[in-house]
């Protein structure tokens, strides 16, 4: 078992990466032909016709069915075809990002942008978040905009090429990035210790946590957010990310959210990650088919 491991890190290293690096390119440089509309629309119906089919949707379907009781068959297939058809799209503008931004105004419309000027202003440190929305990445991109420099946590992918070309595609969205793992605690408590600013998901499925609920049921859900809000004094300023049509979206800054300090650190980082998870529950509630439900949020 341990040759067989080693060998295939061997061809990984070797041939593997290369092919999948390959495969990447050959993907951007095809949705680079493309204007952002387009691209948009041709990921939406790929996945819009090939993800209700695999069996990740039966999971989908489920957890629809629980977190929003009384739905019609045909209504939860609805909500699986759409949140199908946004990831799709979320992927073929990935590789436009940087036109997006340089055109934004006809892209984007965005609202309440006077929260995150007061986060540049105040001279503290301070938190952006949002969960996985429409194309979440256009909270990073409204918010280097405004001057406002954010350290955000990123799976690295184990190939290194394909990384490469990841971070070229994410460099109209500014910030630092922190790679997920022991290094990212580091990171976004180095950023609010020096006053900095940092940028959360906080809707993923963690192995760890309180259990919080969220959309009807118990969820292990992380509590960086609280954690980094509660200690630092910092503003915790939720961004909405909504698509209203092709290649189209609306941003909401809201003012931040109020935590309850009263002394008793557990309860209040509890009672701060519900009031979090509730919101995050309006926004699901409001436009279902915008959410990612292909992630596993809930243990079963």
């Amino acid at each position: 078992m341990a040759d067989h491991s080693r060998l295939r890190r061997r061809f990984d290293r070797v041939i593997g990466y290369r092919l999948q690096a390959a495969l990447v390119w050959l993907f951007i440089a095809s949705m680079r032909l493309l204007s952002p509309e387009r691209a948009s629309d041709l990921g939406g119906g790929l996945l819009r016709r090939i993800g209700p089919r695999l069996s990740r949707s039966r999971r989908m379907r489920r957890d629809i069915a629980r977190a929003l009781p009384g739905l019609e068959p045909a209504r939860v297939d609805a909500i699986v075809t759409q949140a199908w058809d946004n990831l799709g799209r979320t992927f073929a503008e990935y590789v436009h990002l940087d036109r997006i931004a340089a055109d934004f105004d006809r892209y984007v419309e965005v609202s309440g942008l006077e929260h995150l000027h007061a986060l540049v202003s105040d001279d503290r440190p301070g938190i952006v978040f949002t969960g996985h929305f429409a194309n979440w990445e256009l909270c990073a991109m409204v918010s280097a905009r405004v001057g406002l420099h954010l350290t955000y946590v990123f799976r690295k992918p184990n190939n290194p090429f394909v990384a490469e070309m990841l971070a070229r595609a994410r460099s109209p969205l500014g910030g630092s990035m922190v790679p997920k793992g022991r290094e990212a605690a580091k990171g976004l408590m180095a950023a609010i210790r020096t006053g900095g600013h940092v940028g959360l998901l906080v809707d993923q499925k963690l192995n760890e946590g309180p259990l919080v609920p969220f959309l009807g049921r118990d969820a292990r859900t992380g509590t960086v957010l609280a954690d980094l809000a509660l200690r630092y004094d910092a503003p915790a300023v939720p961004i909405r990310v909504e698509r209203t049509g092709v290649a189209r979206f609306r941003v909401t800054i809201l003012p931040p959210l109020d935590f309850a300090r009263t002394g008793d650190v557990k309860a209040d980082t509890l009672a701060a990650m519900k009031q979090v998870n509730a919101l995050l529950e309006e926004w699901v509630r409001d436009d279902p088919g915008q959410w990612m439900w292909q992630h596993r949020r809930w243990p079963d």
